[in-house]
């Protein structure tokens, strides 16, 4: 043992007794080292060998991991603002970065420092600038660094910059800056906008950003249209001063479906007139389920008692009307012809519907759009103040759509993004899709309540992951089952229901493993 200790004590076996952790006086074990490792307090020397071994990966000049198990990219953003707390102590990020919330894209992070040049680091490079520490407002992070607050922010990102090669903006452009606050406008409402503007009065002087704030009261103004408009160069700060806001991340998403329905193939199943005996109970089958799987359950009896013999069950008189009221819509041949060509008339049609729709409801204001925020689970709805802005700006990006399926898919999808009404936005949502086949001579789509869960699956898949593709092969299904069914009389219709599974509960199914087949 003596001999082993002696061997380790000279220099040029030390590395490998380190390796072997056989413990050597004043020198720690490499399997001590933390998962961020700076050389200059843990002995340049060590780090050095340890590195030559393999034991740590660097990360930077002077700054390694003992972390092995990932790149070192992913390490530096895992843990980044512990390093620039550590080299870069009280730093504020600020600028494009405060906006981002972290690295820009290229992997900058803009900062006020007095460190005099940047901090490259493995996929990352921290720019510090001279600028003011941590101010009323801004956020404190773990480890000691800041982020600027909003008002900060914006009055830093209307600062004109110089751009260094191969870096990205330090600041946001003035397109951007617009954007960013019709965003304010939009989740803080015009109150929360004017609060912003009153910190930023206040911080201007401290600043040295008179100038900016000059131009940050000018963008507010026009925004609410107290000021001159003609300085706005978004659309959103331009439609919000015209009085139609829209909510641009829905509207981002609406163009991106319209890209992908026009790059597929347009899914045709004509309605032959040979057939149609056979679709003669179609909008009544339809009215059913629209109802059904928002949560009007009546047995088929009941509702054929309803429609065709006007026989309204004196427990649920809204309730009935509700299947009425679809039916009246859905089994009307000239109504079921109207798709708007504008979006004035868009906006027309979807009064006039819903009034019908839900006529014996008066609670739910018939006809007239939302007055209040509406959700359902974790999606949140457009707000009331938006919903006529986001339909005409969707129905814009829409308009184009030559397929008279992918003009459905997209109408359904408009609709029910927005959530323009109290109640009753999905049954309006899948007749204004039926329309625009109806009035084509195409096959409509019928939800059954077997296939309800899939159906709104697909909807969810969109709405948070643009899974398209995935809405479009739900509905594309749905409407080939519609196409086969028997609706030419109860008899025929109910027989296919019942063979296809269609009346069969989503959860009891959904755990039987039974699925919605096709006749």
């Amino acid at each position: 043992m003596f001999h082993v200790f002696q061997t380790c004590n000279s220099s040029r076996l030390r590395l490998n007794c380190e390796e072997l952790q056989v413990p050597d006086k004043g020198v720690r074990m490499a399997d001590d080292f933390p998962p961020l490792v700076y050389s200059r307090e843990h002995g340049k020397d060590r780090v050095a060998r340890a590195h030559a071994a393999g034991r740590l990966v660097k990360l930077g000049t002077g700054v390694y991991t003992s972390d092995l198990s990932k790149p070192a990219e992913d390490v530096v953003r895992e843990r980044l603002w512990e390093l620039v707390a550590h080299e870069l102590p009280g730093a504020v990020i600020v600028d494009r970065s405060a906006r981002l919330g972290g690295t820009a894209p290229g992997g900058t992070l803009f900062v006020t420092h007095r460190r005099p040049r940047p901090l490259k680091l493995a996929g990352t490079v921290v720019v510090p600038r001279h600028g003011a520490g941590p101010m009323h407002g801004d956020i404190e992070l773990p480890d000691g660094i800041w982020l600027a607050g909003t008002a900060r922010s914006l009055l830093e990102n209307l600062a004109p910059t110089r751009t260094a090669a191969g870096r990205p903006p330090r600041t946001l452009t003035r397109a951007e800056v617009e954007v960013w606050l019709d965003d304010i406008c939009r989740d803080r409402g015009e109150d929360g906008l004017n609060q912003v503007r009153d910190e930023a009065r206040t911080l201007a002087p401290f600043l040295g950003r008179r100038r900016e704030l000059a131009t940050l009261n000018q963008l507010v103004g026009a925004a609410m249209n107290t000021h001159p408009t003609a300085i706005l160069q978004t659309p959103q700060l331009r439609g919000r001063a015209q009085g139609q806001a829209y909510d641009r991340r829905r509207v981002d998403a609406f163009g991106r479906l319209a890209d992908y329905l026009a790059d597929v193939a347009p899914d045709v199943v004509t309605a032959m007139p040979i057939d149609r005996d056979r679709r003669a109970l179609l909008p009544f089958y339809e009215a059913y389920f629209s109802n059904y799987i928002e949560g009007t359950e009546f047995t088929l009896d009941e509702a054929a008692a309803i429609v065709f013999d006007d026989m309204v069950p004196a427990q649920r008189p809204q309730d009935a009307h509700d299947v009425l009221g679809t039916y009246q819509l859905t089994s009307s041949d000239a109504e079921m012809r109207r798709r708007p060509t504008t979006d004035d008339e868009l906006l027309e049609i979807l009064k006039e519907r819903h009034a019908t729709l839900l006529g014996g409801r008066p609670e739910t204001a018939p006809g007239r759009f939302k007055r209040h925020a509406n959700r359902a689970g974790a999606t949140l709805f457009v707000a009331p103040e938006l919903v006529e802005g986001t339909l005409r700006r969707g129905f814009d990006l829409g308009a184009d759509l030559v397929s008279p399926s992918a003009r459905a898919l997209f109408m359904m999808f408009l609709i029910s993004e927005v959530h323009p009404f109290a109640d009753g936005n999905g049954r309006i949502a899948r007749l204004m899709m039926n329309a625009e086949l109806h009035a084509a001579g195409e096959v409509r789509i019928v939800v059954p309540t077997v296939y309800r869960l899939n159906y709104l699956s697909a909807l969810r898949g969109a709405t948070h992951n643009d899974n398209f593709a995935g809405l479009h092969a739900a509905l594309a299904f749905a409407r080939r089952w519609t196409a086969r069914v028997d609706f030419t009389s109860r008899l025929t219709a109910e027989a296919d229901l019942e063979r296809t599974h269609a009346l069969r509960d989503a959860h009891s199914a959904e755990e039987a493993g039974v699925r919605l087949t096709l006749p």
